[in-house]
């Protein structure tokens, strides 16, 4: 066998790092340097009332990171362009710490520079992480994924409704119309439904066959159905009254001693919401275009109007497109990406 040579040798190892940043860029390891074009500046229409108080904005509260910033950017632009009163939309982002905070302040005002927006670090960042156990997908296991528990804490307290969106979603529908959603008055929050969904599924034997645990469920006066925590109108009033975060907190707590259920961040609202919630129209929540949560295959939409296409899933539409494997509906999502590609930086 001929041996190598210096030379050869370099080129193999220029070769091989070269391969491997592909490989990190494909996987999203290099986010940070992701940039961004300038999204088009939107304007009220004149019907739209001045913002002068908190009851003519509509707020939106979503969590903001660096793998999901991609995601994060397109439903922002998505939310704008479809809003009839873009200038009375106002952001609420969290993110998981204060080192970020300042990359992700500049890289939204670049994009959005007229845009209303602020950013929540969560403080104690490292107490949610220890109440986390793990799912099924380890994106699951983020500790920002359970940003929604805290919500009523992290915000304004004079901030009184907030619609929640996830950040692998777009909408086509005006925005208004969803914070709009009537809430009854024993409801804390608002979201589709889908009570045909197998319930079961959500929780393990475990949890079934302790009476004190399925009673939650089995109750006559509940009739838990499925509902996607990816889309939700949020009364933060009402969470506050009722202590919301402390009673999803503590189903957290003895999923650590007792494994009760497998997915994320979900059950734990199932467990303390469902059964109890205004129902919204299914138009705002086409979920599971991103497939399951294990291949995450092509799907399609589910019959009916549609107001949000959202990719909930292990398959995310700008991860499809990049490796030139997308699904027919994340031509859907593309003309909302602000993803500064190397062609347009050099031109």
């Amino acid at each position: 066998m001929p041996k190598l040579g210096r030379s050869s040798c370099s080129t193999l190892l220029s070769l091989l790092l070269i391969i491997i940043f592909s490989l990190l860029t494909q996987n999203g390891t290099t986010n940070s340097n992701l940039h961004f074009k300038e999204a088009p500046q939107f304007y009220n229409s004149p019907t739209c009332s001045a913002i002068n108080s908190s009851e003519n904005a509509v707020h939106v509260a979503m969590t903001l990171d660096i793998p999901y910033l991609r995601g994060s950017m397109a439903t922002i632009l998505s939310i704008l362009q479809h809003s009839s009163c873009p200038e009375n939309v106002i952001f609420h982002f969290v993110a998981s710490s204060s080192a970020e905070t300042a990359h992700l302040n500049l890289t939204i005002t670049k994009s959005f520079p007229y845009l209303h927006f602020t950013i929540y670090p969560i403080q104690d960042i490292a107490a949610v992480a220890g109440l986390i156990s793990t799912s099924i997908r380890s994106a699951l296991d983020c500790p920002l994924n359970y940003a929604r528990n805290y919500l009523a804490d992290l915000l304004p307290q004079h901030l009184q409704k907030v619609v929640y969106l996830d950040s692998d979603l777009v909408l086509v529908d005006d925005i208004a119309k969803l914070a709009a959603t009537p809430l009854t008055e024993d409801s804390v929050l608002a979201a589709p439904e889908y009570c045909n969904a197998n319930f079961t599924t959500y929780f393990t034997p475990t949890f079934w066959s302790n009476p004190s645990l399925s009673i939650t469920f089995t109750n006559r006066n509940r009739k838990p159905c499925y509902f996607n925590t990816g889309v939700m109108v949020i009364d933060l009033v009402r969470w506050r009254a009722g202590d919301y975060t402390t009673k999803i907190v503590e189903w957290m707590e003895l999923q650590k001693r007792m494994r009760i259920y497998e997915l994320g961040s979900l059950p734990p609202f199932l467990l303390v919401f469902a059964g109890n919630i205004a129902p919204v129209d299914h138009s705002w929540n086409q979920h599971g275009l991103g497939g399951d949560n294990f291949r995450g295959l092509c799907r399609d939409l589910h019959p009916g109007p549609v107001s949000l296409l959202h990719w909930s899933g292990k398959g995310k539409p700008w991860a499809r497109l990049d490796t030139n494997r997308p699904c027919p509906l994340d031509g859907l999502w593309s003309p909302y990406d602000l993803l500064q590609t190397p062609y347009s930086l050099e031109s």
